[in-house]
């Protein structure tokens, strides 16, 4: 995982450094994990996918799929929510289309007046 880490970095263009500043973690535990000494722990993770939504956290832990979830790349990472929003509860995915030619929603992005977004997608 840690060289998957190391190419995660690249590919968004931020250092060690940048990173654990931006996770809020320390410099040493970002150091550790890429030099394999520890694993990333839950905290770690879940501060990641907050900050990088986009980034594909099966790839990061077992290799597989790609870097980014779908036609996405790299993105400037997005500031995390300050507290946990409840799920939205509304079926967007099935809004009528009448009078629209027959499409599917996939996707829907919200985005919040602090500059973060949250990405909703339909399941399969």
């Amino acid at each position: 995982m840690n060289r998957r880490l190391l190419q995660f970095l690249q590919a968004e263009n931020i250092t060690q450094t940048q990173l654990a500043d931006t996770l809020s973690v320390a410099r040493g535990s970002v150091s550790n994990i890429l030099a394999g000494r520890n694993k990333p722990g839950y905290d770690f993770l879940e501060s990641l996918i907050l900050h990088y939504p986009n980034l594909n956290l099966e790839w990061l832990l077992s290799g597989k799929g790609k870097m980014y979830h779908e036609a996405e790349g790299p993105q400037t990472s997005q500031e995390a929510p300050s507290q946990q929003e409840d799920p939205v509860q509304l079926d967007l995915f099935s809004i009528p289309t009448s009078g629209l030619p027959q499409r599917e929603i996939s996707k829907i992005m919200i985005f919040f007046s602090d500059k973060t977004f949250q990405e909703f997608r339909q399941s399969d």
